[in-house]
């Protein structure tokens, strides 16, 4: 019984079952959760969503912490920005959970399980902090605690994940969304002492909420899909907790979330893997902010416009650019016109555009603006892109052909960020930084980094947003 074994193993799950590897991983993905959270709430997506929740009344007494604000929305002037809380919270639970859980992903700069294309950190975190911000007024609640409920729902999400990949994804839901709820009740449930019985009702409850399809890629609706499940996740547990019921075989029932949501489901072999495989040992982190499968095509790019300075050559004479890639990137990042930045996170023809000419592609080469450049436009039109199975996700052939007839190759076979070719710890660094300094300054920004990255030895995270 599918919905029995997970809410028996999270509710089983200690801090002494985590090794060391496990636990490296989960500071890992929360910091960069939190730098993408704080960074991403520039965007218009979390400010009009937090605006407008604010407008309509939403919202209890504030409890919890909404981390990029400072004080540069209406609706963070409303929620008291500048006099909070001594324990700086904003808002109540759930608003700080889905403002937070949008602007985690509105960036498309979030951590990915390759496997099966979640980013399992934004929906779980983000219910999990605000909740524990908001229990801390009654208990203290350690690191350790914290990072094994994180554990307990990444690690829920992605087994989920693992059971209906990749037909559900396939069909076109999100599959960090659907998959998220369900990971964000298991973690919020954790933290919350249920016992299985209660989590089982959390589980069934987070999953009837199940949201998210790709028709949506490349707008804000999309980031809207982690906000909810987060608010869902949250809801469900807390829901549970005060005896709400559901079904208590939700997952493997006839008329379940596995059977309805896929045309095939592997649970009981997947679930019968945890706490032995690990996935979130398999967690990894972007370098830049759009579609994955993109990666590749940028990461050749740069190096071939840095081989073309070498050489003498001038990157605007380039007469055409060529790129054979795994047929899933026309499917998820086929966009030949994009019109605004969040658009062209989902267009490899803007992805290749931005390497050439800007030798970067951060949060500034995805803006409206960049999007609608005259000059990046044209570069946009010289792109030709064919397809081959025989290319995996995280590689790319690019070629460049400049005016005079010379050309410049690039074949990279493992993508910075993937398993094979991760992120630093000095990257991952210089990643947080870049973000969070422009949201809450430089001086913010390292208390800020110094905060997460200890997330494991804190005696109350209820605290955390206070040390910033």
């Amino acid at each position: 019984m599918a919905t029995l074994a997970l809410a028996t193993w999270a509710t089983n799950l200690t801090f002494t079952n985590l090794t060391t590897p496990v636990i490296d991983a989960a500071v890992k993905s929360v910091y960069n959760w939190a730098g993408c959270a704080i960074g991403g709430f520039a965007q218009d997506a979390p400010q009009i969503a937090l605006n407008t929740s604010v407008d309509l009344g939403f919202g209890g007494p504030p409890t919890s912490s909404i981390l990029g604000l400072n004080g540069s929305t209406s609706a963070g002037l409303r929620l008291g920005y500048g006099s909070r809380n001594a324990d700086g919270a904003f808002a109540d639970a759930q608003l700080a959970a889905f403002v937070n859980g949008i602007a985690s992903h509105v960036d498309d700069y979030d951590d990915t399980h390759l496997a099966t294309v979640i980013h399992p950190t934004g929906v779980v975190a983000s219910a999990l902090l605000a909740i524990v911000e908001a229990e801390s007024r009654n208990r203290t609640i350690s690191g350790a605690d914290f990072l094994t409920a994180f554990v307990a729902g990444v690690e829920a999400e992605l087994k989920l994940g693992l059971s209906v990949y990749p037909e559900h994804y396939d069909v076109g839901w999100h599959i960090t969304s659907t998959t998220g709820s369900i990971g964000a009740a298991v973690a919020v449930g954790k933290i919350l002492g249920l016992d299985v019985d209660h989590l089982r009702h959390a589980i069934g409850i987070a999953s009837t909420q199940v949201i998210g399809m790709q028709a949506f890629f490349g707008s804000m609706t999309k980031s809207f899909h982690i906000g909810r499940a987060t608010q869902g996740g949250m809801l469900a547990a807390l829901l549970a907790r005060n005896g709400y019921t559901s079904s208590l075989t939700a997952l493997e029932d006839q008329y379940g979330w596995l059977h309805v949501v896929s045309t095939r489901e592997n649970a009981s072999a997947n679930f019968a893997e945890l706490g032995k495989t690990w996935e979130i040992e398999s967690n990894t982190f972007k370098p830049y902010p759009c579609g994955i499968v993109m990666h590749p095509i940028i990461d050749g790019c740069i190096q071939l416009r840095t081989q073309a300075l070498s050489d003498g050559k001038d990157v605007n004479s380039v007469k055409s650019i060529d790129l054979r890639v795994n047929p899933e990137v026309l499917v998820l990042t086929g966009q030949t016109d994009p019109q605004t930045g969040l658009a062209g996170k989902f267009s490899i023809f803007h992805a290749a555009a931005v390497g050439l000419l800007y030798g970067e592609a951060t949060p500034a080469q995805f803006t409206d603006q960049v999007v609608q450049n005259e000059t990046v436009v044209s570069m946009r039109k010289l792109v030709n892109v064919t397809t081959d199975d025989s290319v995996s996700e995280d590689q790319a052939h690019v070629s460049i052909v400049f005016d005079d007839g010379s050309t410049l190759e690039k074949y990279v076979e493992h993508a910075i960020g993937s398993l094979e070719n991760p992120l630093t710890v000095e990257e991952l660094k210089t990643k947080f930084m870049d973000q969070v300094s422009r949201q809450i300054g430089s001086a913010r920004a390292e208390k800020a980094y110094s905060a997460f990255t200890n997330i494991g030895n804190m005696t109350d995270v209820g605290k955390l947003r206070t040390l910033f």
